[in-house]
């Protein structure tokens, strides 16, 4: 029996379609729920995994993962983002954790200043409203509109020669906030997710994932408070996207060939051994080698400032969209 294909995916969404085997909107499993909403410009998913069972299928941890997808989140759409940032901010909202009195967030952006496609993290950490120290400092200067925030850019372990983690750890132990909402880029199954998908979950996040370089994770049980994990995939495994278009060339193939039993054995091989066979042939050459569009540097700037902007209406009671941009910067 075929072992069942696994992709490099940090998308829950993804891994759910895969597993049951279609790209459906419908689709259900075991200890996992599924809900879809569908709007003009943006489609939201919800998925629940319940319990253990769900858990084990999804090879991912039992909490919410939600899922934003639009195309206009590569372009210059300001009417379209805002109505994604409204969205976005209400899904954080949903997932902060209930608190008396005002809440402490530390923001923390996850990535390589010096990596393009790994930037959106630390750019989030530049655009987000900072306030602890004004409340520390000069506390008649803010009042209840506002949340204690911190933001934190800790780099990555290349660089610093640090374990991501044990930074944060250190930071965490000595603010103490209520909540930590981690920004980082992932790693996508589809071509088509790259740059048009924001996942927000509750489980925490593992450093590095988007390109299999996993640190230690990030989560409750690591970090003693909730950990919601904001991400983007801007990449995808060229072993990947050479799959998927072997697989278009042999759907064409099959139509148009007039002997077409080579390509139909082609098309019977698994989906496991098809990808297994391309890395075997491309490791020598190109090695481990991800993907990013062209314009990233662009689009980075607003996935940036759609989480940003997301984040600061979501943790900050008294700030709207309207007051974001009366003080764009």
């Amino acid at each position: 029996m075929e072992e069942k294909f696994t992709p490099r995916t940090d998308l829950a969404i993804e891994m759910g379609a895969v597993l049951k085997g279609e790209l459906a909107d419908d689709y259900q499993l075991e200890g996992v729920d599924v809900q879809v909403d569908r709007f003009e410009n943006y489609k939201k998913t919800h998925i629940e995994v319940l319990d253990d069972a769900g858990k084990n299928i999804m090879g991912k941890p039992i909490g919410h993962y939600i899922t934003i997808e639009s195309e206009h989140l590569k372009e210059n759409e300001p009417e379209v983002h805002k109505q994604i940032i409204e969205e976005l901010a209400d899904c954080i909202k949903g997932l902060l954790p209930t608190h008396e009195g005002t809440l402490k967030v530390l923001i923390v952006g996850l990535g390589n200043r010096q990596a393009t496609p790994d930037t959106l993290g630390p750019y989030v950490t530049d655009k987000v409203i900072v306030t602890r120290h004004l409340a520390e400092f000069v506390p008649e200067a803010i009042d209840d509109s506002v949340c204690h925030l911190s933001s934190l850019a800790p780099g990555v372990m290349g660089l610093t020669g640090i374990e991501t983690s044990e930074i944060i750890k250190g930071v965490v132990q000595h603010i103490k906030p209520d909540c930590i909402i981690a920004i980082d880029a992932l790693g996508a199954r589809s071509a088509t997710r790259i740059n048009s998908t924001i996942q927000i979950s509750n489980t925490g996040i593992s450093p590095g994932a988007g390109i299999g370089n996993k640190r230690k994770k990030l989560d409750k049980e690591s970090m003693g408070c909730p950990v919601i994990a904001i991400g983007v995939p801007t990449v995808v495994d060229a072993a990947t996207l050479i799959n998927d278009t072997m697989d278009r060339l042999i759907d064409s193939m099959l139509e148009e060939a007039n002997n077409p039993e080579f390509y139909s054995m082609l098309k019977g091989l698994g989906q496991q051994e098809k990808y297994t066979l391309i890395k075997e042939v491309i490791s020598p050459t190109i090695g481990n080698l991800f993907v990013t569009p062209k314009d990233i540097d662009e689009v980075i700037t607003y996935l940036g400032n759609v989480i940003a902007n997301a984040i600061n209406i979501a943790v900050h009671p008294g700030v709207t969209i309207d007051d974001i941009n009366k003080y764009r910067y």
